[in-house]
């Protein structure tokens, strides 16, 4: 189904003040039968029943909407342009998902059906203003099988009014569901943090690809998966973000542990490193000096000391020694 421009004028306020000028000279042949004769009387009562009837093809459409028409089953046509219309009495609008209503930025649920009253004052009319989507926090495990909780926010909007109505029955629940499944399979690709061994590009290479570090990245594939599953609902997309994104919270205390003892080794990593290099300055200013002559063995012991002091956890106490250095 491809969308096409309702052939229509904007002559809606003409037909407005047309049929109240109907009514009024039905209303005035209707006084003047009563009084000269009943043909002019049924004449009058007749304007009077069908009148309202072009009063059922005055659409109004106000910027960013969009009124999907059909005649007997059959599409006629899309208006898409703001102003005052006469249409078709008998066309009718068409929406299927008038009565739902997408959870917003914040919202955990995922679609709201409106009940039934509500439903059938729902507007027909389709919106082509960008909406944003937030399906909620989801489960997912990462490509190592950790748990992770994550929530996206999807920016889309209605660029095709024909595929959204004819081409899926509901195009906002069709949408939801398609950011669950697409969410799944980008997440399953990524681990939460860098790992080892891993190829998340598909080039057969282990990169530095992850949840946490690779967000921009996530999130772009994440856009194109949903934008590719939901081309033929005539849908667009405009922006994809990561909202949230953790641990699970079975896991997330282990995994605060893991993250700590790696903060700890790559400190202590550094510490030894400055630690060795302090020593060996110190050692080369001795030489150069000249200040004392040790042999292997004081050299020794002045590594292991100067080492304990430096990569120690708390402040070395001093001790002077009063006696021969030997």
């Amino acid at each position: 189904m491809k969308e096409k421009i309702y052939t229509s004028h904007k002559n809606g306020m003409l037909v407005l003040l047309a049929v109240i000028a109907l009514y009024i000279g039905a209303t005035g042949l209707f006084i003047f039968g009563v009084n000269n004769g009943s043909f002019i009387l049924g004449i009058g009562i007749f304007l009077w029943v069908i009148g309202w009837i072009p009063l059922m093809g005055l659409k109004v459409l106000k910027p960013q909407e969009a009124l999907v028409l059909t005649l007997f089953g059959n599409y006629k046509g899309t208006i898409r342009e703001p102003g005052f219309y006469f249409v078709n009495p008998f066309c009718s609008a068409v929406n299927p998902a008038a009565g739902t209503k997408l959870a917003q930025s914040g919202e955990d649920a995922r679609t709201v059906k409106a009940g039934k009253g509500e439903i059938e004052f729902a507007s027909k009319k389709i919106s082509l203003k960008a909406m944003t989507l937030n399906n909620g926090r989801q489960k997912i495990n990462d490509c190592l099988g950790n748990p992770v909780e994550i929530g996206i926010a999807v920016i889309w909007k209605v660029t095709d009014t024909a595929k959204a109505v004819f081409n899926v029955d509901n195009y906002k629940e069709y949408l939801s569901l398609q950011c669950d499944s697409a969410l799944r399979n980008i997440v399953r690709i990524y681990p939460y943090d860098v790992a080892t061994d891993v190829d998340t590009t598909g080039d057969g290479k282990a990169d530095e690809g992850s949840l946490r570090g690779s967000a921009e990245v996530v999130a772009e594939r994440i856009k194109q998966e949903i934008q590719d599953k939901v081309q033929d609902a005539g849908l667009e997309i405009v922006e994809a973000r990561i909202t949230y994104l953790a641990y699970a919270p079975e896991i997330a205390s282990v995994m605060l542990q893991r993250q700590q003892a790696s903060a700890i080794i790559d400190a202590r990593k550094m510490i030894v490193d400055g630690a060795v290099g302090m020593v060996e300055m110190a050692l080369d200013r001795l030489n150069e000096k000249q200040l004392v002559d040790l042999d292997e063995e004081r050299k020794a012991a002045m590594v292991s000391n100067l080492l304990v002091v430096l990569c120690g956890n708390h402040d070395a106490q001093p001790v002077v020694n009063s006696g021969s250095l030997y």
